[in-house]
């Protein structure tokens, strides 16, 4: 005979919850917005001024040496990296508002700003860093950029330990979408993996070329999205 006993597992936790009536964005969220606001019109007033002022073409990429290794026009070099951020700018306002879990968003709002911000920087930086041979600064680019990584990374990996399950801020694989302490786990310990990274490619940076250090950034990055991706899984299978 079949029994009504209802069954326990992992998917109670699966049911998403009631959609909210009372709206994402208040007055205070929508003032913080003025940062990432400044940021986005400070890199329009560099573009708009450098622009009549660089030759037709200037250097679009560098090596992992830090040397150029590519030439291409001047609207790219200028306008690329402003145009992504705006992107940024807006799917970040957009996508906390639709998501299924924006309760659990409101919960870690400021973390989430933070990285917002964070992501701003860390997007002047490169901007900047990018135009500035083109004035006869010359300086090791690679070292910059890796320097900005080694800081995002850090940051990243803290706020990670305080993000709520959602689906378009953190590790988002099928079985930390499916449960919050699994979620929660995975996050606890990716977060720390984010950091450790950093501190490794820190310490790198004192004794090695950059070429090196980005094969080792890239090849360690791929080891924990592997490692985090079974991890999740391991955690769902001892659940259920």
């Amino acid at each position: 005979m079949k029994s009504n006993k209802p069954n326990k597992s992992i998917s109670n936790n699966q049911n998403y919850p009631k959609a909210s009536k009372v709206r994402f964005y208040d007055r205070k969220k929508w003032l913080l917005e003025i940062i990432p606001l400044i940021i986005l019109i400070a890199m329009a007033a560099i573009a708009f001024y450098i622009y009549p002022r660089l030759p037709d073409n200037v250097p679009i990429h560098w090596n992992a040496s830090g040397n150029i290794d590519n030439y291409g026009s001047k609207y790219i070099a200028v306008f690329l990296i402003p145009i992504i951020y705006l992107l940024f700018v807006i799917f970040s306002i957009l996508l906390p508002a639709m998501d299924v879990f924006k309760e659990n968003i409101k919960s870690f709002y400021k973390y989430y700003y933070a990285m917002k911000v964070l992501f701003g920087i860390f997007f002047l930086v490169l901007y900047i860093a990018t135009l500035m041979p083109n004035f006869g600064y010359a300086f090791n680019i690679g070292y910059i950029i890796l320097l900005s990584v080694i800081i995002l990374f850090f940051a990243l990996g803290f706020i990670l330990r305080h993000v709520k399950r959602n689906f378009f801020i953190g590790i988002r694989t099928p079985w930390t979408l499916a449960n919050d302490k699994i979620w929660e786990k995975t996050h606890n310990v990716g977060g720390f993996m984010f950091m450790a990274l950093s501190l490794i490619l820190l310490i790198g940076i004192l004794f090695l070329d950059t070429t090196v250090l980005y094969i080792i950034f890239v090849g360690l990055i791929i080891l924990m999205v592997i490692f985090l991706m079974f991890y999740s899984y391991y955690l769902y299978k001892r659940e259920t």
